[in-house]
């Protein structure tokens, strides 16, 4: 591995543990700042395009409380100089109408640096059952 890719790597790692921890804290002005223009989210409700004038508010007025995550097996590709995307699998407690759920998913994000640094274009987020419950 390059340095330049372990520093892009180590970047890229930081700036989706720092959206996550943003989330956690419930930390809009973070998440938007940290946010394109334009989000294109997909998970369990389907797809999403969140306008970045959006994402400080949905961050802060969601229905949920993030507890704690956990990051493995994460991978991060480099295909062009100012684009990275980050895979892994996440566990995470979230709270959600007063109960507590442990979570197991596999997310990815593309990240593209622009003239104000890195920003987060699009995220995925794949609910996993645990090989132990199937």
């Amino acid at each position: 591995m390059t340095t330049h890719a372990k520093l892009t790597r180590d970047e890229i790692v930081g700036l989706e543990k720092s959206y996550w921890d943003a989330m956690k804290r419930k930390d809009g002005a973070r998440t938007a700042a940290l946010s394109g223009n334009t989000a294109l989210v997909t998970g369990p409700q389907g797809v999403m395009s969140i306008p970045k004038s959006e994402m400080e508010k949905m961050t802060e007025d969601g229905k949920w409380t993030l507890e704690s995550y956990t990051f493995d097996d994460v991978k991060v590709s480099t295909p062009a100089p100012d684009v990275a995307i980050i895979a892994y699998t996440v566990r995470q407690k979230v709270r959600m109408d007063g109960k507590l759920q442990d979570m197991h998913a596999a997310d990815s994000s593309t990240w593209i640096r622009g003239a104000d640094g890195w920003e987060c274009h699009a995220h995925s987020e794949t609910i996993l059952k645990d090989k132990m419950a199937a």
